[in-house]
């Protein structure tokens, strides 16, 4: 049912470009575009337990005189969606290498408010998922519809600078970032509200309270808490155009600092290594072939849970950059299902485009790609499990079970002025312990 009311938002973004259109005809080839431009994309959806989504995302992009076209000066971007009952994003991006001079500037202030936020655990499959005890279907098991959920507020400001080091390619990369993150079991009588008794949730405790209640997630973590860091690292980057690659690298080494200090109330350092790789497989620009591997690991200190998934990268596209496991790393298996101290992912995507088009007075192409997307925990989250009664233990937990999680799928993109795209992937896991499939509607290429 919620696949169908995402393409229902779908069909809405189609018929904005509609009334967009006017009497505009479609022609070729490309137009270069001076000034400011903008793309809108609306969000509406429907979640049995969350209520109705409503906003949008608008960008912003400055081309000046448009000498650089199709690479913008500046971009800033404004997302503000919401659900009935109190589920919501609030984000502005800005990024431009024309602020300061010789420095790329990137800042994101962001507001997420979360009522039902994906857990299952830690260390992946070692986290045993049992899906009858979150379907309504299966009254012999069922225990609740949120039963892998949390609450989760989350306020996060990050400003970060890029400058060269050596020609064109290598850069240096420092920023500052402050995370406040409030945790809670979720709000049962908030979702609630204005459903028929046939529809209630059940007030019962789900796997989060079960993980405070045996200890698994401490008293010291399990409310959130201040978490703010410094970010260095060195970036190599020779892509040809940023959004959409068709040859070149893009590698980094990033070090995350959140040190022990007054505001913070753990101390730890993070290091994360990523590349990603394009290679232009058949005629120029029209088939590509993308590559990302990425390893990321705790060097020091104590992670608090709700700072694991966090994905640590020099750009970020999305608002939420969780775990392994949906949208913007594993397409088709379970947000946040791959949860460690140490993680692995790959994924490889082929990447077809259209020949370039005006439309309704702007370029347009499509494109369509199909991925193979795979991660895995390598250096597990240390569990105290002294709390948990030895009859649960099966049932929750298997300590050798985990294993790369892959999924496979497809995907189309719909592209206005090689910088706002709209994208729309399907995936399906390869294995049952992470879930049936995922439909996503959003914006960006994956990397």
């Amino acid at each position: 049912m919620q696949n169908f009311h995402k393409l229902l938002w779908l069909f809405a973004i189609l018929l904005s470009e509609i009334i967009w259109a006017q009497n505009d005809t479609l022609v070729s080839p490309q137009n270069t575009k001076t000034g400011w431009t903008f793309g809108l994309l609306p969000a509406i959806s429907f979640n049995s337990d969350l209520g109705f989504q409503y906003g949008g995302v608008v960008n912003f992009f400055h081309y000046g005189d448009g000498s650089r076209y199709p690479k913008y000066n500046h971009s800033l971007f404004l997302e503000i969606s919401r659900f009935t009952k109190g589920s919501g994003i609030n984000r502005f991006f800005y990024d431009s290498d024309q602020l300061i001079p010789n420095l790329r500037t990137t800042a994101d202030i962001s507001y997420l408010t979360e009522k039902a936020l994906n857990f299952y655990g830690f260390n992946g499959y070692n986290a045993v998922y049992n899906p009858a005890w979150e379907d309504d279907g299966n009254p012999d098991e069922y225990i609740s519809r949120v039963y892998y959920r949390h609450e989760r507020q989350k306020f996060k400001f990050t400003f970060d600078f890029q400058g060269k080091l050596k020609g064109n390619h290598l850069r240096w990369l420092a920023g500052i970032g402050l995370f406040k993150t409030e945790i809670a079991p979720v709000d049962i009588d908030a979702l609630n509200k204005g459903k028929d008794s046939n529809e209630l949730l059940p007030d019962v405790l789900g796997l989060y309270d079960r993980y405070v209640q045996w200890g698994v997630i401490s008293p010291r973590e399990k409310d959130g808490g201040w978490n703010n860091h410094l970010k260095l690292g060195l970036v190599y980057d020779t892509r040809d155009f940023e959004p959409n690659p068709s040859k070149g690298l893009w590698s980094e080494v990033i070090f995350f600092v959140s040190p022990d200090v007054a505001g913070n109330e753990f101390g730890y350092t993070k290091m994360s290594i990523t590349h990603r790789q394009y290679i232009s497989v058949l005629f120029q620009k029209k088939l590509t072939l993308a590559l990302r591997a990425h390893y990321q690991t705790t060097i020091a200190g104590n992670v608090p849970f709700y700072m694991q998934p966090y994905l640590i990268s020099s750009f970020y596209n999305a608002a939420n950059t969780d775990a392994l496991g949906g949208a913007r790393t594993l397409r088709g298996v379970l947000r946040n299902r791959v949860v460690g101290d140490g993680v692995v992912m790959g994924n490889a995507e082929l990447r077809w485009r259209s020949n370039p088009s005006i439309l309704f007075k702007q370029n347009f192409y499509l494109g369509i790609n199909a991925f193979f997307d795979t991660g895995r925990v390598v250096d597990k989250i240390d569990l105290n499990l002294s709390g948990v009664p030895e009859n649960d233990r099966t049932s929750f937990f298997d300590i050798s079970a985990e294993r790369f999680h892959s999924s496979v799928g497809a995907g189309l993109r719909v592209v206005m002025n090689e910088n706002f795209i709209v994208a729309l992937d399907y995936g399906k896991p390869l294995d049952s312990r992470d879930g049936k499939s995922g439909l996503y509607i959003g914006l960006n290429y994956l990397f």
